[in-house]
């Protein structure tokens, strides 16, 4: 009985680096705001999409919920929720970004910390954009593709991969 596509090897290593990819840039992003909320608060009060009472709850949560995604990713843990989870989050980058950008808005997206008005915001928001689209094409990759090598999802569920073996095993001696 040969292997299924998301059994492969190349597939679970892929796996692998799409989790730790995400995974480290979320916990980045979220770190470097954590020290300074109300920078954050600030970076969100830019993009002019929230109800003004939103903005400072959104600003102190989202470090917080950037950092949890990410070491949950980095550590394999429960990786199908948190990588639609780093999806959902790419997704309303990239859905802010484009909405500051449709406006003429011009701001730093507050990614890495910083945030707000900036001169020439808008000629980078290509570049946001593609960022944020290539890093949920890795949470899409690792939501559907979840197992993968050195994760704590292995550690306590098991791999699924060994019952194929074990399958394959009492084929071939029956």
């Amino acid at each position: 009985m040969p292997l299924t596509f998301a059994g492969r090897r190349w597939v679970r290593w892929v796996s692998f680096a799409a989790r730790q990819i995400l995974g480290w840039t979320l916990i980045v992003a979220g770190a470097i705001k954590l020290p300074w909320p109300e920078a954050s608060v600030q970076a969100v009060r830019a993009y002019q999409l929230l109800p003004f009472d939103l903005t400072r709850p959104v600003g102190y949560v989202l470090p917080v919920i950037e950092v949890v995604i990410g070491l949950m990713l980095v550590a394999g843990l429960f990786t199908r929720i948190a990588a639609w989870l780093g999806v959902a989050v790419m997704a309303a980058f990239v859905v802010g970004i484009s909405w500051v950008w449709a406006h003429g808005i011009s701001i730093d997206c507050g990614c890495f910390g910083g945030g707000g008005e900036v001169e020439n915001g808008i000629a980078q928001y290509p570049w946001d954009i593609a960022r944020d689209i290539g890093l949920m094409a890795c949470g899409v990759w690792a939501g559907l593709f979840p197992r993968s090598p050195l994760s704590a999802d292995t550690r306590l569920f098991g791999d699924p991969t060994d019952t194929l073996k074990e399958a394959e095993l009492e084929e071939s001696t029956a």
